[in-house]
């Protein structure tokens, strides 16, 4: 069965995404798997300047994703994994949509153009770091090809899948 695949965009994002990702990212189900409640708008804003200076470096990040209409529907891209846990310095490719966005095929069609920047600058491989529990971002590593290269703890004690794609 096919579907038609929606109209995305992707841009870096300005300090006033950090607004819309605070709005759009502002509900039970979208964080479930980060960290569980709401972030303060102080996260976001971080978050998008530290996307702005990862794409100035690295032509790549976290890059804002709008819909059809322009509407900021959420992220997808990708940037360097810091944390001092897991594949630290790898690429990990990511997302997260507003709730209204869920099942429509917007993360798969974002990460495909993702990917697709990605060989444009020269990244060998991609790594997309998963809660194990997370069904809907699990089936998005598998539209896109990715394998399952580990099963892993996190120090909070929640299991993770670490799948890869070699570009």
């Amino acid at each position: 069965m096919s579907r038609d695949l929606p109209v995305v965009d992707l841009r870096v994002p300005t300090h006033e995404d950090a607004f819309a990702w605070h709005r759009v990212f502002d509900h039970p189900d979208v964080m479930e798997f980060h960290g569980g409640r709401s972030a303060e708008l102080s996260v976001y804003e971080e978050l998008t300047a530290r996307q702005r200076r990862h794409d100035a470096e690295r032509g790549f990040c976290l890059w804002t994703m709008t819909d059809g209409a322009g509407e900021v529907a959420g992220f997808t891209g990708a940037q360097p994994w810091e944390q001092p846990w897991g594949p630290t310095g790898a690429i990990e490719i990511g997302w997260r949509l507003g709730r209204a966005y869920w099942g429509r095929g917007y993360a798969t069609t974002a990460a495909m153009l993702t990917l697709d920047r990605l060989r444009e600058t020269g990244v060998p491989r991609v790594v997309a770091m998963v809660d194990a529990r997370n069904e809907r971002s699990i089936a998005v590593t598998h539209r896109l090809g990715m394998t399952l290269a580990e099963t892993f703890e996190t120090p909070t004690g929640r299991t993770g899948h670490r799948f890869e794609l070699a570009l």
